[in-house]
C-alpha cells in the first residue's frame, strides 16, 4: 500500500479550483489537493484512438517499411497511440526501429517525453512549442527532396503547417492522426460549472488543453448561457499550460493570470498558481 504524499504549505490552501483535466486528472487532483485546495472534478475532453485504424496501420506499415527523413511530432500522447497501434499488430519493436532511423523533430517537451519511455530522444524540439516554433526550426533545415512525416494534433489538419511544408519542394509528405478528442463530463455537469464560475464560487480553472477551451464555450453558446461564462471566467483566475492553451483563451476574449515561464506542464502550472495566489496574499489591494 503506497504511504500518503505528504501536504504542503500553500497559498493555495482553501482555495476552489476547477479541474478540466482528464487524461491525467488524479495527478493533477493531487498537486492541488496535496497544497491544501479543493477541487472541483470537471474533466471536459476524453481522448480515444482514432475510430478508424486502418490509415494508421497503414501508416506506421509504411512508416516502417521506409522511414522518412524526418518526423514532425506535435503531441506525446499521439506518439504514445502509435506506438500502442504497433504493439496491436506486432510491430512495436519495428515501430521503435524505424523511429532510430528519422531525425525526429518535436514541438514541445511532452513529445520528447514519450520519445525518452521508448529509449529515444528528440533530435530537434520546435523553437517555441507551437506551430509557429515548429516552422521556424523545419526553416533551418534543407527539405528540398526529403520525406517527412507529421503527426498531428487530434484531428487538426494543422493546415498552416501542411502548406509550408508543400512549398519546400518535398520528396513526399504524410500526415496520420492516431487519436481524437471527445466530450466527457456530462453537459449538465459543464453548465453546474458555468453557474459556479458565475456566482464567484470557484478561485481558479486551470486548462490543460485547447479542446477544453472549446467544449465549455460550445456548451455555453448551445444553452444560451454565454453571457453567464464571460462574467465567471472575467472573475476568476485563468491558468493555461502552455501558449497555445493561452492563445485559444485569449482568442475567446479571456486574460491570462497564470501561465508556466518555461517547462509547460502540471507541476510548474501549479506552483505559478500558488505564486500568483502567494504574491495577492502579500499585496492585500492586488486585483481580486
Amino acid at each position: 500500500m503506497k504511504e500518503a504524499k505528504a501536504a504542503i504549505d500553500s497559498a493555495l490552501s482553501g482555495k476552489v479550483i476547477a479541474v478540466p483535466e482528464s487524461r491525467q486528472l488524479d495527478l493533477l487532483t493531487d498537486l492541488f489537493e496535496r497544497r491544501g485546495a479543493s477541487v472541483i472534478r470537471i474533466p471536459l475532453i476524453a481522448i480515444l484512438d482514432a475510430p478508424d485504424q486502418k490509415p494508421v496501420v497503414q501508416w506506421l506499415r509504411d512508416f516502417i517499411k521506409a522511414p522518412p527523413d524526418y518526423l514532425v511530432v506535435l503531441t506525446g500522447e499521439g506518439l504514445r497511440r502509435l506506438r500502442a497501434a504497433a504493439a496491436r499488430q506486432h510491430l512495436e519493436s519495428d515501430f521503435i526501429d524505424a523511429l532510430k532511423q528519422t531525425h525526429k523533430i518535436c514541438r514541445g517537451p511532452k513529445p520528447g517525453r514519450a520519445l525518452k519511455a521508448m529509449g529515444l530522444q528528440a533530435d530537434m524540439l520546435g523553437a517555441q512549442p507551437t506551430t509557429t516554433g515548429i516552422i521556424a526550426t523545419l526553416q533551418s533545415l534543407t527539405l528540398a527532396g526529403k520525406r517527412v512525416a507529421v503527426q498531428l494534433y487530434g484531428e487538426d489538419p494543422n493546415p498552416v503547417l501542411i502548406k509550408f511544408l508543400e512549398q519546400q519542394n518535398l520528396a513526399s509528405c504524410t500526415v496520420v492522426a492516431p487519436y481524437i478528442y471527445a466530450s466527457d463530463s456530462e453537459t449538465d455537469r459543464v453548465k453546474q460549472l458555468i453557474r459556479e464560475l458565475a456566482i464567484g464560487r470557484v478561485d481558479l480553472i486551470a486548462f490543460t488543453s485547447q479542446p477544453q477551451v472549446h467544449r465549455l464555450f460550445d456548451v455555453a453558446k448551445q444553452h444560451h448561457i454565454l453571457d453567464e461564462l464571460r462574467v465567471g471566467l472575467e472573475q476568476t483566475k485563468i491558468a493555461a499550460i502552455g501558449p497555445i492553451v493561452a492563445a485559444v483563451l485569449k482568442g475567446h476574449g479571456c486574460d491570462i493570470d497564470i501561465m508556466p515561464t518555461k517547462a509547460f506542464f502540471m507541476k510548474p502550472l501549479v506552483t505559478a498558481a500558488a505564486q500568483l495566489f502567494a504574491d495577492e496574499q502579500a499585496i492585500p489591494d492586488a486585483k481580486n
